[in-house]
């Protein structure tokens, strides 16, 4: 128990450190709610639940680098029990009665969580501390090349020792200080068995020395927060209060890559995208504290795994340190991304769903996209004719409307004219209708509908782009406009289900088009033939020779990520009796084709590969003779990859595969 003037001296102390402590969230608040837009505090609450199940579970972490993960974990749970061990220390330097060493099974189970915790953080941080100090793996920091703040090159390795210094301190001292009063009280705990061990070391010891020890060690424990707590604002300790906000507080949205509605018809609005982080979301703002930097979405990114200057992760901890060293919200985008970089994402969503704190870097990319286009004019000139030709033709590829129909040449097709209620009406695409490759896919999609006898009909000539590249690429009037007509004709028509053979198009039909007054059940043509094959509405040929057909099929970003469809191409590949060889990287951790965010329509910025040809050769390693697809833009990528290679591995739609096989 301390002395009178001791209570006084930690009371001041504690009072001047919050004073301190609260000057920087202060501060960090000021700037969260600079940011555009408000919380929605509707959705937050219902989310309460998940959330807290997400904290107490660290699931999100456990998605990647399971054996640092588990050691974050026990630095984590140590942390949520030392929440009340902490509570009691106070007391027990105050009033000398502790919560802990009450009777009962309360006390007795608690102490035993105690001692497991102080280990388990002993345990975590030094060997987080050895992995970042002494193993150094590169996954940790970024390419000189990547522009990243000077000062966060040198200071996340001086915040990293300064978080793990105080971690090891404050427990370390709390574990002995444990064992002096054990010792000191002749006690073996069988509550604490990690504590009672080490308090038999001090068997013997004068019991004056361990009074005093046990005194020491509760000043340097509860006094090493103390210290750390006006420091934690500017540390990425913080990430342990913005992590789980983060978490509860993001916008809902229909998936991890829906864009912000801007309506282009309200001629007050000025700003276009994000030009300065002032024209950020108050989310986006917070990503940047919630971030643990710890590098796991640039390790998943296929154009920073290209040799490309995209870091999404330097994107966040460029945003803070501007932030820690006395930076606003007025700092241009462009200094803490280089211009490169921002055109170098392929919006594969990637980074926002590996991410364990719910960080969104693409979506600050795209909305400077936005800004550099609508404002700057200024973009990739190679995608002048894809612009160009969804303006003028409602199509990237440019060709007329009047030519739209032609892939259905001798195929009976119905259109809406001639069969106005349809089961399910059919979004071709603009690439299964006008690209001579993805034709193929259209083709033999239809004839797995007219062998299952499904009311269906397609738009035809009145089908336009749904404007995903045009979104993606920064042209928001383009989107608009398509978007706008897309909406009028389908609301029209009232479709009971909408099929799509490409996963842009579900995508923003599905998730996008909801802003603009159009809600659909839209579903790929992988599920669709799923469906048809489980009512046997069709019927596979499994006597042919699939035994030397080796498979193995590439989840499309906007497909799985950003739709968690994932099974029903695998179950149609099964069903046609083919053999399917995964990927190492696949389901939601599938690599990109490299396509999408408008890449389909330009040059790849430097690197050291393509992002196809990284993918392909990782699907050739596999053994796989075919590659299967679910996506146009896949098809092409993959196929340009397959050709440069030799062309000895066939790429192939999964239609394509299950019309092959139709008896």
């Amino acid at each position: 128990m301390l002395t009178l003037i001791e209570k006084i001296l930690f009371a001041i102390a504690v009072l001047i450190s919050l004073y301190f402590t609260w000057r920087g969230v202060e501060r960090i608040i000021k700037l969260i709610s600079s940011g555009q837009g408000q919380p929605d505090w509707k959705a937050a609450f219902k989310r309460i639940p998940k959330v807290l199940a997400k904290v107490v579970s660290f699931q999100p972490v456990f998605r990647f680098r399971f054996w640092p993960s588990l050691l974050h974990a026990l630095i984590g749970w140590g942390f949520l029990v030392f929440l009340l061990v902490n509570l009691s220390d106070l007391i027990k330097g105050y009033t000398g009665f502790s919560i802990l060493y009450q009777t009962g099974l309360f006390g007795d189970v608690y102490r035993l969580f105690a001692d497991i915790a102080n280990v388990a953080i002993i345990v975590g941080i030094l060997a987080m501390a050895v992995r970042r100090f002494i193993l150094r793996p590169a996954t940790l920091s970024t390419r000189q090349t990547t522009l990243l703040d000077p000062k966060a090159r040198i200071g996340i390795s001086r915040d990293s020792f300064i978080v793990a210094a105080f971690i090891f301190v404050h427990n370390m001292s709390r574990f002995l200080g444990e064992s002096f009063y054990l010792a000191e009280n002749g006690l073996a705990d069988r509550w604490q068995p990690a504590i009672s061990t080490a308090a038999r070391l001090w068997s013997g010891t004068d019991a004056n020395a361990l009074i005093i020890g046990e005194h020491a060690m509760w000043w340097i424990s509860l006094g090493a927060v103390v210290a750390f707590l006006p420091y934690f604002p500017y540390s990425k300790h913080i990430h342990l209060f913005f992590a789980p906000l983060n978490i509860w507080m993001k916008p809902q949205r229909h998936s991890i890559g829906e864009l912000k509605y801007l309506n282009l018809d309200d001629t007050s609005i000025e700003q276009f995208g994000a030009a300065t982080m002032k024209d950020l979301g108050w989310e986006q703002v917070m990503d940047s504290y919630a971030c643990i930097m710890c590098f796991r979405c640039q390790e998943v990114c296929p154009a920073y795994n290209t040799g490309k200057l995209l870091s999404p992760a330097a994107l966040e901890i460029n945003k803070r340190y501007n932030f820690n060293h006395g930076g606003g919200t007025d700092v241009p985008m462009l200094n803490l991304i280089s211009e490169e970089a921002v055109w170098a994402c392929t919006s594969c969503g990637a980074c926002v769903d590996i991410c364990p704190v719910g960080n969104e870097p693409m979506r600050d990319i795209l909305d400077i996209r936005r800004n550099l286009v609508l404002t700057e004019n200024k973009f990739p000139k190679q995608l002048e004719n894809a612009f160009r030709g969804m303006e003028r033709n409602a199509n990237p590829w440019n060709v007329s409307q009047a030519d739209r129909m032609k892939w259905a040449d001798g195929l009976n097709v119905p259109t809406i004219e001639t069969n106005p209620e349809p089961d399910i009406l059919w979004w071709v695409g603009c690439a299964p209708a006008t690209d001579a490759r993805a034709q193929k896919t259209s083709q033999a999609f239809a004839k797995i509908l007219s062998a299952a006898g499904v009311n269906y009909a397609v738009l035809g000539k009145n089908e336009q782009c749904t404007g995903d590249s045009a979104r993606r690429a920064g042209r928001e009037d383009i989107f608009f406009a398509l978007a706008t007509t897309n909406v009028e004709i389908l609301n029209e028509v009232k479709p009971k289900r909408i099929v799509t053979t490409c996963p842009h198009c579900l995508h923003t039909i599905k998730n996008e088009y909801p802003a603009f007054g159009g809600n659909y059940t839209v579903i790929h043509h992988t599920q669709l033939i799923n469906e048809l094959v489980g009512a046997g509405k069709i019927h596979i040929n499994l006597d042919g020779d699939n035994d030397n057909i080796k498979i193995t099929f590439h989840d499309p970003c906007y497909l799985g990520r950003h739709n968690q469809i994932f099974d029903a191409p695998r179950d149609d590949l099964k069903s046609a009796g083919l053999q399917v060889i995964e990927m190492p990287r696949n389901g939601a951790k599938s690599f990109c084709c490299g396509a999408g965010g408008g890449q389909m329509w330009k040059e790849e910025e430097n690197g050291t590969a393509r992002v196809n040809s990284t993918r392909f050769a990782e699907a050739k390693s596999t053994g796989a003779n075919t590659v299967a697809v679910g996506c146009p833009f896949c098809l092409t990528m993959m196929s340009d990859a397959s050709k440069t290679d030799g062309g000895a591995i066939q790429v192939k739609d999964v239609a394509e595969l299950v019309a092959e096989r139709l008896k």
